[in-house]
């Protein structure tokens, strides 16, 4: 089985250090290194496949260079060289790109899973280029994931050297205090794993008959596997529920579960551009990927076809357009009410009270004038 090491580079656990190579043998090591790393490294970043899937592709023939199948990933690509998989050219690589994404808990942060569970990027939506994961959540964790297509920038966002804060709020089930989550500034170590210093706050602590619920806020810079749920253990505490709030400089804001939202090139270059190459800076302000409009439950009754500019498609409505107030402005005589058997019908009320209550009818015309109270002609 081949070992994948953290993204972090460590080695597995009982592995020697390699032996140096030699002082003549050193040039000839670090260039097979360095070409069996690019191969790889031109293909994923064009977003072919993984580093570990392109390999797959060189020893199933399946990648040329300039016409030739290449045998081994150990072979340098130039400018001018026409890389094919399948026989389809591979086109030069797009600048980095960056999403948010609110993972919903349920779903595995990986490609495939060996056990089949539902994977984030099965469930992203259709019309994004091939991303990977900055960092990991668990399959019970849910909050913000961060989806790039530059291996290199989630690398270095990755990496616990390079500082960037992550901040979760967890819900635990347990007692503790102010006092003793201070003691993690100091570091733990756990089952030989040596965590660095996290800050963690205690927001409120509800009471329940099997003890205290409680929120924490926690905030730290490494984040190693399970490491919020392991260090909370130590005091005491069992996580039930785990939210990240945000990563770096980018927070989840109003992502309701399963959303994607790109992150804006300016904001790349703002905020990210130490860590991206040069050549891989996106030019521009906004973002190229849009969220697909949700689906309509279909139109609403009497509700107007409007054309791209938003007005009614024809020009202004006429009649038949918009539905009718009643049947009587349709030209359709009113239903009439049927009574179930045994029911009292209502009387009918008599003319004189109907006329009473709707009043005196006024009468257009000379003719109808009232006459003058002294008497006098009336005036044509």
């Amino acid at each position: 089985m081949v070992h994948t090491p953290h993204r972090t580079g460590g080695r597995p656990s009982g592995q020697a250090r390699a032996p140096k190579a030699e002082a003549g043998a050193v040039g000839a090591a670090d260039g097979a290194l360095d070409s069996a790393g690019r191969v790889a490294k031109l293909l994923a970043r064009a977003g072919v496949a993984s580093r570990r899937e392109v390999e797959r592709l060189i020893e199933a023939g399946r990648v040329a260079l300039n016409g030739q199948v290449l045998t081994t990933p150990a072979v340098k690509v130039g400018p001018d060289d026409i890389l094919t998989v399948d026989g389809a050219v591979v086109t030069e690589a797009e600048p980095a790109r960056l999403f948010r994404y609110h993972k919903p808990i349920d779903l595995v942060t990986s490609h495939k899973d060996p056990q089949g569970r539902p994977t984030v990027f099965e469930h992203l939506p259709p019309g994004l280029p091939r991303l990977i994961s900055v960092g990991r959540l668990d399959i019970n964790s849910e909050g913000l994931l961060l989806l790039t297509n530059d291996g290199g920038l989630a690398r270095a966002l990755e990496m616990p050297s390079t500082g960037v804060v992550r901040r979760y709020r967890a819900r635990a089930r347990g007692r503790v205090t102010q006092a003793r989550l201070d003691t993690l500034k100091q570091g733990v170590t756990v089952e030989g794993v040596h965590y660095g210093a996290i800050e963690a706050t205690l927001d409120k602590a509800k009471e329940g008959p099997q003890g205290a619920n409680l929120w924490i806020t926690v905030v730290l810079a490494e984040g190693k596997n399970r490491e919020v749920r392991r260090v909370l253990e130590t005091l005491g505490l069992k996580v039930n529920r785990l939210i990240r709030l945000s990563y770096g400089p980018f927070a989840l804001g109003t992502l309701l579960p399963g959303e994607v939202e790109e992150v804006g090139p300016r904001v790349i270059r703002e905020q990210l551009a130490e860590h991206i190459a040069p050549q891989n800076l996106p030019q521009g302000d906004r973002p190229l990927w849009k969220k697909p409009a949700k689906v309509a439950a279909g139109p609403r009754r009497g509700a107007v076809e409007l054309d791209r500019g938003g007005k009614p498609a024809g020009g202004r409505p006429g009649k038949g357009q918009n539905r009718p107030r009643n049947a009587a402005s349709a030209g359709e005589a009113p239903p009439k009410k049927e009574y179930k058997a045994g029911w009292a019908k209502p009387k009918p009320k008599p003319k004189a009270v109907i006329a009473k209550a709707a009043g005196p009818k006024r009468r257009s015309g000379a003719g109808n004038r009232p006459p003058r109270a002294d008497g006098g002609p009336k005036r044509g």
